[in-house]
């Protein structure tokens, strides 16, 4: 075994896209590409690859890439990696952003990672996002997950968060309200068409998104029924509890909403309440979403680091740009005595994935040369 890790090029994520060079433990960083459904993305990732390779001043020892197999990354570096008679290697998404925190903290102990976002690809081929890890250099494993939503008409309910409030009353067992709450919103028929996909699972595959049961939320109070870019509905929801906080003081610690969660993180009781909140107390319902979910996830990722005998949490992925849900998540871990880091250097979200997909593929070379695969699975 070598005394450090291989030279790793990473080609980072779909969204947001920037390429890595690892090299002697030192990241060397393409510019910020933007989304590869980008034309010129596509170019100036082509034009920053071949950039990085030839600032290496060591063989490139693999090339690493996201598990989806249709994104522009992933083809360019199977393609890199067969020019240059390399392993191309695939890390999973949520994998990649909790090794992201790791390799930029100098990590070398195991971590309970908390990794929430929008989607990535998970191992079992469903859209993943809100995950908790078990990350070592060299090795990994899923130990949970948010309870899962369904995406009625696929991506679009991404951009139309009034789908995920359909989603949440379809899973509380409250179909029948999706018409009535939502027609006057969206038209009798998309309700009622979204009403019948969710109930016969046409074109409604099922996610883990913690973005999305944000959507959720943001449609269950009438924050946001469409949003026309990222995070839009995330972000006024975000808002609204700061407005509200702003006038009556954050809570303390001492007042913890109850989760049920173990391997399964169950929100479904967090909708429940907001579906049926007041909508003139909209600012009052997001600021309680927030802190009930923070001190959820907090006490999952607390059970878990117990579990699993670690004393440090990672935090991943771009939900926790949400100062309000960073900041309650990380005190009260803290309040237990767990360290808890997150990205200082690089973006939390997918700007900042391909020095996590570089570190652990560069990790599983050092620790365990000989066995290669094309992906880092999840045990």
């Amino acid at each position: 075994m070598s005394p450090t890790p291989p030279t790793v090029l990473a080609v980072g994520a779909w969204l947001k896209n920037a390429a890595c060079l690892l090299e002697d433990g030192r990241a060397v960083w393409s510019p910020l590409h933007g989304d590869l459904g980008d034309p010129q993305a596509c170019v100036a990732l082509d034009r920053s690859l071949d950039a990085l390779l030839a600032q290496a001043t060591t063989p490139v020892a693999a090339i690493a890439h996201d598990l989806h197999p249709d994104f522009y990354s992933t083809q360019r570096a199977v393609a890199l990696a067969d020019r240059l008679g390399v392993p191309a290697i695939g890390v999973q998404h949520h994998h990649a952003h909790i090794a992201a925190v790791m390799a930029e903290h100098g990590l070398t102990e195991p971590v309970v990672g908390l990794a929430l976002d929008g989607v990535g690809l998970g191992t079992d081929g469903l859209a993943w996002g809100g995950e908790l890890l078990w990350v070592a250099p060299g090795d990994w494993r899923r130990l949970g997950h948010l309870w899962p939503l369904q995406l009625a008409g696929g991506d679009v309910a991404a951009r139309e968060p009034w789908r995920m409030a359909a989603a949440a009353l379809h899973t509380l067992g409250r179909g029948p309200d999706i018409e009535a709450r939502y027609t006057p919103a969206v038209g009798a028929q998309a309700a009622r068409t979204v009403a019948r996909m969710l109930d016969t699972g046409l074109n409604s595959p099922p996610t883990t998104s913690t973005g999305r049961w944000f959507d959720a939320a943001a449609g269950a109070l009438g924050v946001s029924v469409r949003q026309s870019h990222e995070a839009e509905a995330a972000i006024a929801l975000e808002a609204a509890a700061q407005r509200w906080f702003a006038v009556h003081g954050e809570p303390t610690l001492d007042s913890a909403v109850e989760v049920a969660g173990d391997s399964t993180l169950d929100l479904r009781p967090l909708l429940a309440r907001l579906l049926d909140w007041p909508q003139d107390r909209a600012d009052e319902a997001a600021a309680w979403f927030h802190l009930a979910l923070a001190d959820g996830l907090a006490q999952w990722a607390i059970t878990a680091a117990h579990d699993t005998q670690v004393d440090t949490v990672c935090l991943g992925g771009g939900c926790f740009m949400n100062a309000l849900l960073t900041r309650r998540v990380t005190l009260r871990l803290e309040s237990r005595g767990l360290r808890v880091l997150r990205p200082q250097a690089t973006s939390c979200g997918d700007a900042g994935l391909a020095l996590g997909q570089a570190w652990a593929v560069a990790q599983q070379i050092h620790l365990a040369p000989g066995v290669l695969t094309e992906s880092l699975s999840c045990v």
